[in-house]
């Protein structure tokens, strides 16, 4: 009987690598754990992509890929585990998790207590620094600091007079986005640019979402008159994405609305909604997205006035990390030199450039080797769309010094 089942084993193996192909070949995998479709889309969307240039681990190649729950607060045991699952693989050499949801520092821990050679990458963290800095081999989050500066630069740019901050007190009590607002404020008065902020709804209070976005379509028209009464030029920023379309339709109407970037920026970030544009037949292509809503936004009268980063952020952090990943096990790039990774994120972003620095912890002023904030150039769209050099503006060290005041 033994005899017989060695026989049916090596068969079976054998069946393995004829039907896998690349299968016997592969000398590591790399787990990748994003949101559903539902959920964050373009998260997903970047790790398809690393599926079609190196292959799900099925199919003889690298990658292999998990969502978590669309209710992950309420399902965090069950998306540890499913992340503590990659440990069972002997070939499993990296995890991304993007976005890192509350519970991935401590699936990062469990991990790495199982198989400490592991590599832990995590997208846009939604745990505090400190707390995720003790787990990751290195994070990522888009750049509040330097972003606080940059994007008030590029409104003066592109000829803002006043710059208008929308945002509510919940999101004003984060650290990160309260930080932000003050150097915003900060950087206007270097810069000669008046800094106004105004309060509209949170769209998680009883007005829900629907009547958030009627607040900006009502009140948008009357900051633009508040602001520019004489037609000069007024930027705006909201810090929630259910403001950005209704804002950047009542700006596409206007003369005079300026918008630099979303706070997490993309050209499908309130874009398509606004315009009234499909986008479904680009889906995952971004320079044709980036083309098609370029296209609109020119027809709508808004040339020159009307900005994003040319890629979806969420997809080239999965992608990026992804391809990060790749490289320092191949030996081709260090764990901790952003160097290394704004390399491997450039890959996925063609023409566009990245720059960023190591988060600074406020209490200590001590920088994690750690955790990148990262951001990348404004592209302006127009008849002939072109990149604000963002960044390679010098933040100055004083921006990184302000702290968050509630």
């Amino acid at each position: 009987m033994n005899k017989f089942m060695k026989i049916a084993t090596i068969f079976m193996a054998l069946a393995i690598i004829v039907a896998g192909g690349a299968f016997a070949q592969a000398k590591f995998h790399i787990g990748v754990v994003t949101g559903t479709v539902s959920q964050s889309e373009d998260d997903l969307r970047g790790a398809e992509q690393l599926i079609k240039e190196y292959k799900s681990v099925k199919d003889g190649g690298i990658i292999q890929h998990i969502t978590y729950p669309d209710d992950f607060m309420s399902q965090q045991e069950t998306f540890i585990s499913s992340v503590v699952a990659f440990a069972d693989d002997p070939l499993m050499k990296a995890v991304v998790i993007n976005q890192a949801v509350p519970g991935s520092t401590e699936a990062f821990k469990r991990l790495k207590a199982k198989r400490p050679d592991i590599l832990l990458l995590a997208g846009e963290p939604h745990e505090d620094p400190l707390v995720i800095e003790s787990a990751a081999d290195m994070a990522v989050n888009s750049d509040y600091v330097s972003r606080g500066y940059t994007i008030i630069w590029a409104a003066k740019q592109l000829g803002a007079k006043t710059f208008v901050h929308i945002s509510f007190p919940r999101h004003m009590s984060y650290e990160t986005l309260g930080r932000r607002r003050a150097i915003m404020e900060e950087a206007c008065k270097d810069l000669g640019i008046r800094f106004a902020f105004e309060t509209a709804p949170d769209p998680t209070s009883d007005v829900g979402v629907a009547g958030a976005q009627q607040f900006i379509l009502e009140k948008v028209p009357q900051w633009l008159q508040k602001y520019g009464p004489n037609g000069e030029k007024v930027a705006f920023f909201c810090t929630n994405d259910a403001h950005t379309e209704p804002l950047l339709k009542q700006l596409l109407a206007s003369k005079n609305g300026v918008f630099v970037e979303a706070d997490l920026p993309s050209p499908l970030m309130g874009y398509p909604g606004a315009l009234g544009i499909d986008l479904s037949k680009e889906a995952g292509n971004f320079p044709a997205i980036l083309k098609k809503v370029e296209q609109a936004v020119v027809a709508k009268g808004g040339a020159g006035r009307f900005g994003t980063w040319a890629y979806s952020y969420g997809f080239t952090v999965t992608a990026g990390l992804g391809e990060f990943a790749k490289r320092v096990i191949e030996g081709k790039a260090k764990k901790d030199n952003l160097k290394d990774l704004f390399a491997a994120f450039a890959k996925y972003t063609p023409g566009a450039k990245w720059n960023g620095a190591y988060n600074i912890d406020m209490s200590t002023g001590v920088r994690a080797k750690n955790h990148a904030l990262i951001y990348m150039d404004t592209y302006v769209m127009s008849t002939k769309g072109y990149y604000l050099p963002t960044t390679a503006q010098k933040v100055a060290e004083k921006y990184y010094q302000i702290k968050f005041q509630k």
